[in-house]
């Protein structure tokens, strides 16, 4: 990592500095608070509580997508409470093994890196999901079974409801040799694979009056539990059949036309312009936007 010490105690600085170099990272070192506006890009940021004449506060809100720890010789509002609702992510008290300020940084980096990938799933579901059905979950009573000839509507139907109640999409798959785990889940999941499940009355048994959401398609039994029946409209993302071509320069024009001009939508399709605009009088399709 990139990290920079502001810290007006330079024998500490230089210290901490050595220790950090010795382990691979890179590691400057600023006994100025206003010489640290001049960085652009910082992983970490190791900001001592003590330096004077300068807006600490400046310096956190540029950086506040670095780690940033705050050196700090006593506990106060000021050098704790206002930082870290300012955004700074932690702190250490002097003096300090730096073992331990190592253990903060490496904490924070993993914390970035799964946020980031949190963030890429839901961005990568959402968009998944582009051409959504609008679901009903108030008042919606949990176990739920779902039932559809895709799974894709019920997995959308289980990842728009975990937003909905602004929980983790936690998934799990379904096993005989994994049923006694369950019965330590008590937060909302989403389950797959059930149709497999040989010990299905001990499943049942199990899932009474727990937060679970169960892909139930193939599923030809009576179940003892509320099951929702999802029905899929003609749309190319949610159905298993092969579509015809018009359906798919329907689907395709339908939820692509607001993000290309006609021109790049009918080069993929391999069509004309003239053509494309006769196929969307055809299907009724209205244009939305002014890209041309």
């Amino acid at each position: 990592m990139k990290i920079l010490i502001v810290e007006n105690e330079v024998y500490l600085a230089q210290s901490i500095a050595a220790k950090l170099t010795s382990i691979g990272h890179e590691c400057e070192i600023s006994v100025k608070l206003k010489d640290v506006m001049a960085y652009e890009k910082l992983d970490a940021l190791l900001l001592s509580a003590n330096m004077f004449g300068e807006n600490i506060y400046d310096v956190i809100k540029k950086f506040q997508d670095s780690i940033i720890i705050m050196l700090i010789s006593y506990i106060s509002n000021d050098t704790v409470s206002r930082p870290l609702k300012s955004g700074a992510s932690d702190y250490i008290q002097k003096p300090f093994m730096v073992e331990e300020l190592l253990r903060k940084l490496e904490h924070f980096r993993e914390f970035n890196s799964l946020k980031k990938l949190r963030n890429s799933f839901e961005n990568y579901m959402d968009f998944y999901f582009l051409d959504s059905k609008n679901f009903e979950f108030k008042n919606l009573k949990l176990p739920l079974f779902l039932n559809s000839k895709n799974s894709k509507i019920s997995d959308e139907f289980a990842y728009k409801y975990s937003k909905f109640i602004k929980s983790d999409f936690n998934v799990i798959s379904l096993d005989d040799k994994n049923l006694d785990s369950l019965k330590r889940l008590n937060s909302y999941s989403y389950l797959l694979n059930f149709s497999s499940l040989k010990n299905k009355e001990q499943f049942f048994e199990i899932i009474k009056n727990r937060p679970f959401i169960i892909n139930a398609k193939g599923v030809d039994i009576s179940l003892p539990f509320e099951t929702l029946n999802l029905e899929s409209d003609k749309n190319f993302s949610m159905i298993d059949d092969i579509l015809t071509v018009d359906e798919y320069f329907k689907f395709v024009i339908k939820n692509y036309q607001d993000s290309f001009s006609d021109t790049q939508l009918a080069k993929k399709l391999g069509i004309s312009r003239k053509s494309l605009w006769e196929k969307r009088k055809r299907y009724g399709i209205q244009k939305h936007n002014n890209i041309v």
